[in-house]
């Protein structure tokens, strides 16, 4: 059976923008999806999918430009995943993140919201990230054009980033705009020696191969940490790599490797060995120092997550005599951040990891009135708990994409601080929770904040007040 060719839709006017950084238009009613167009397009599309109420396309010819189209800084864009908004002006990216808190909240939660603020633009558009994950392939991604000269392509080693929605391909980044250097000059460093030497690259699907990932932290100092992971014990080759990286990089003052034999690469569960250097990299937000181990999570943009905090800590409106829950606390930031306000901190996280670094970073700063607890939330936080250390006057949550766990929820009302400030990285799952909590709560602040430019992704704080 000949496989169903799909249409052309013509000359559809792109509209909007999606959350998932795709733009939006409309053919005969339906909206379209369409990833390599921006609003203000006048484009023809050739679907690839579609549904009873939605299709999915590429722009293959354009009409009309938008007046907000801007030229792509990076090289990688279009075939990278990571920057998908770079051809949007940054005033028009903000505009747009704005509206989807909107209607994230109109839409999905229903809520009755005051005016959103202004959404906190980044003050780096560029170069913003402290930490990039890379990893090492035996069959790169061949590009369009490799494929179309005809030649034999030789080389398929490569080190980056996985094409979007490909697990096992990875094409390769010469340059990243998105981490300032030495980021780069590691990257393609490694790549060239690792090369020139033989090393052989990891192959996902075969799980052949010695290099697999490399992990580059920083901090706002310009000090860098250096994670390298390989798929088997080999002395000789990771005494090479290690003692290259260390002889050539002097910003690299802390060097870690792993021998990761999993299918998977996540390193949360493996045994990370210092090579070289301090174990931790220091960073600094506001008056507060912060260490940030191999496996900490920590705002990857530093400058914007100082700011972040800052509103956290003004919805907060402590004054000193307050107990606080921070759930979801992760390595204690905010915990930290807010406990010279507050009588008493504390968090409450899942990793038990990052609980350790809060500890340490609590001593770090000579913070004696907070404490942290590992364990699942839904768990963790019951009556038993709540009897043993306090009833919260106020909660600050800062859960994953996930939102919270439905019980998580009905035990803040339960609570019935009366004050939550919610953080949140997805609008969507906000909204979701907000619905509930607004049983007890209304919404009285709303302050969106972009820690990603040239993405979809947008941060949200709300501050909920109990009903008197």
């Amino acid at each position: 059976m000949a496989k169903k060719k799909h249409p052309l839709y013509e000359q559809v006017s792109i509209s909007d923008t999606g959350n998932d950084g795709l733009s939006v238009g409309k053919h005969n009613g339906m909206a379209v999806f369409v990833k390599n167009a921006v609003p203000g397009d006048v484009v023809d599309i050739q679907i690839v999918k579609k549904k009873r109420n939605y299709a999915e396309g590429r722009a293959v010819k354009f009409h009309t430009y938008s007046p907000d189209r801007v030229a792509p800084e990076c090289k990688h864009f279009g075939l990278c995943g990571g920057c998908t908004r770079q051809d949007l002006s940054y005033e028009k990216q903000l505009e747009f993140k704005q509206k989807v808190v909107f209607d994230c909240f109109t839409r999905i939660g229903h809520l009755t919201f005051p005016e959103i603020s202004p959404i906190l633009p980044s003050e780096n558009q560029f170069y913003y990230r402290n930490k990039m994950d890379f990893g090492f392939t035996a069959s790169r991604w061949v590009t369009t054009e490799e494929m179309d000269s005809g030649s034999e392509v030789e080389e398929r080693r490569a080190l980056g980033f996985h094409v979007p929605g490909m697990f096992d391909k990875i094409f390769n980044v010469t340059e990243c705009l998105l981490q300032p250097e030495p980021s780069n000059q590691i990257r393609n460093g490694l790549r060239e020696f690792t090369l020139k030497n033989n090393i052989p690259y990891y192959h996902i699907r075969s799980h052949e191969g010695f290099m697999r990932n490399l992990i580059v932290r920083n901090n706002q100092e310009g000090q860098v940490m250096v994670i390298v992971a390989f798929a088997y014990e080999h002395p000789e080759w990771q005494q090479a790599v290690m003692h290259y990286l260390d002889s050539n990089f002097p910003q690299i003052v802390s060097l870690y490797q792993v021998v990761n034999t999993k299918l998977n690469d996540t390193l949360y569960d493996q045994d990370l060995q210092l090579y070289k250097g301090s174990p931790f990299l220091e960073e600094k937000l506001g008056d507060l120092r912060f260490l940030i181990g191999p496996k900490s999570f920590f705002q990857t943009n530093s400058r914007q997550g100082k700011r972040l905090y800052d509103i956290t800590r003004n919805f907060a409106q402590l004054t000193g005599s307050e107990l606080v829950y921070d759930l979801y606390t992760g390595t204690g930031t905010i915990a930290c951040y807010v406990a010279s306000e507050a009588s008493k901190v504390v968090g409450v996280e899942y990793v038990p990891e990052a609980i350790e670094d809060a500890h340490k970073n609590a001593q770090l700063n000579g913070i004696e009135n907070t404490a942290f607890f590992a364990g699942d939330m839904k768990d963790v936080l019951n009556d038993d708990f709540v009897a043993t250390h306090g009833k919260p006057d106020v909660i600050i949550t800062d859960p994953p994409r996930a939102g919270m766990h439905d019980d998580v929820t009905r035990k803040i009302l339960e609570l019935s601080p009366s004050r939550i400030v919610y953080v949140s990285c997805n609008p969507a799952t906000q909204a979701r929770d907000l619905a509930i909590l607004c049983e007890k709560y209304r919404i009285t602040k709303v302050q969106p904040v972009d820690m990603f430019p040239h993405t979809y992704h947008v941060e949200n704080v709300v501050l909920l007040e109990r009903n008197t």
